[in-house]
């Protein structure tokens, strides 16, 4: 057993080391969104739009992640656009789960065939709707 004990704990040491990829951090220059991701798993860096209002990156295995900011021209609050978007109509479109804060709202569903998470910000009297990605994850269903 006094063996074996140095043995165990080395594999515990491995097992409990986890991997840190460096943090990116993305601030929008036109509506200073900041997004903070692993730049070693979004690594393929898409055009900035024309309007400049946000960013999309893309992984090696399909997934993909937007950081953007919008004006909030249909004066949404975080519990409004989280009931407009349970009611979307989408063919292929479902939320799983949802949640609201006084300025924040998050949401995840699939749409089709892919797994989404979005995170959204309201800011300035939720006349700015940050959205790290629009907070938008997707990845692929296998």
């Amino acid at each position: 057993m006094k063996r074996l004990f140095p043995t165990l704990a080395s594999f515990a040491a491995i097992a409990t080391t986890t991997a840190v990829a460096a943090p990116f951090t993305y601030i929008n220059e036109r509506f200073g969104t900041v997004c903070t991701f692993p730049d070693e798993v979004f690594t393929d860096r898409q055009p900035e739009p024309d309007n400049g209002d946000g960013q999309v990156w893309l992984s090696a295995d399909g997934a993909s992640l937007t950081c953007s900011g919008i004006y909030n021209v249909d004066d949404d609050t975080p519990k409004s656009f989280v009931a407009a978007e349970k009611a979307s109509k989408v063919p292929g479109y479902t939320i799983t789960y949802s949640k609201t804060g006084k300025d924040w709202a998050v949401l995840s569903g699939v749409k089709d065939k892919n797994i989404f998470f979005i995170s959204l910000n309201f800011e300035n009297g939720y006349q700015l709707i940050h959205n790290y990605c629009k907070k938008v994850l997707v990845f692929p269903l296998k």
